[in-house]
């Protein structure tokens, strides 16, 4: 099923400045820093995934209870409670099929977000996804529960701090063998990570960019099994409602 969690773990942590202004622009993509959660929605517990497109989902926990709502469009809230290490996302999932990041033209993100609570001893929110061949976890992390920016847990910065839809992002490599098994089927695998210098809670992120800084600073990505909007907990009681979850890709 993957959605292995992190095995980093982190100082993390989330900033208190905001996203400022009504709207978050890169490139053609705009967000409605102002938009309001839907209404309805379907809750889902447990270890679950599903849905399609850039609507796929899933939910994973060691322990305690979480959940992620989902609605029928690109939105979603994550809570916990206790959770452990607790990850809620939305967005592409490719699965087996993936291809390399240059097979899927430029793939962007548009969100926006309010949060409330902890996030225990580490929070990530942004991006997320695995590569397999080889067998990377990989973030882009924009904001947190504590401070930030935060050097990843027992990692080494690659390359120099690139600027990316308009901020300084730091990246860093790291080994690991998490806490749930990898969606490689291995026991350990790596995990890349682009650190934001300035948080944000609404914005556009350019992942293609990511990929290729990354590819520059000879951090190699496989094939994509995933890339979805992130938010990971190591702990406390809380949850993120996004009002827009947007992944989009374009050729």
């Amino acid at each position: 099923a993957g959605g292995s969690p992190s095995g980093g773990k982190g100082a993390g942590g989330a900033s208190t400045s905001g996203s400022g202004g009504a709207a978050g622009t890169t490139g053609t993509v705009t967000v409605d820093c102002n938009a309001t959660m839907p209404t309805g929605g379907t809750q889902h517990s447990g270890n679950s995934q599903g849905g399609s497109n850039n609507l796929a989902w899933q939910i994973w926990s060691n322990q305690g209870t979480g959940t992620l709502t989902t609605f029928s469009t690109p939105a979603f809230t994550a809570a916990w409670n206790n959770s452990g290490d607790y990850l809620g996302r939305l967005g592409f999932e490719w699965g087996n099929s993936g291809k390399s990041y240059d097979q899927y033209g430029t793939i962007t993100a548009g969100y926006a977000f309010k949060k409330s609570g902890s996030g225990g001893g580490f929070s990530y929110i942004g991006i997320y996804g695995w590569s397999t061949n080889p067998c990377v976890e990989w973030y882009i992390v924009d904001d947190s529960f504590g401070s930030m920016p935060f050097n990843p847990y027992n990692s080494s910065q690659k390359g120099s701090p690139t600027m990316i839809d308009g901020e300084n992002y730091k990246f860093f490599s790291n080994g690991t063998n998490g806490t749930g098994g990898s969606r490689c089927n291995q026991s350990s695998w790596t995990q890349f990570w682009s650190i934001r210098q300035k948080a944000r809670q609404c914005g556009a992120i350019t992942i293609s960019d990511h990929f290729k800084a990354w590819d520059a600073a000879g951090m190699k990505l496989g094939n994509l099994l995933e890339a979805k909007i992130l938010v990971e907990t190591g702990g406390g009681s809380g949850n993120v409602d996004f009002a827009v979850a947007n992944l989009q890709k374009t050729q």
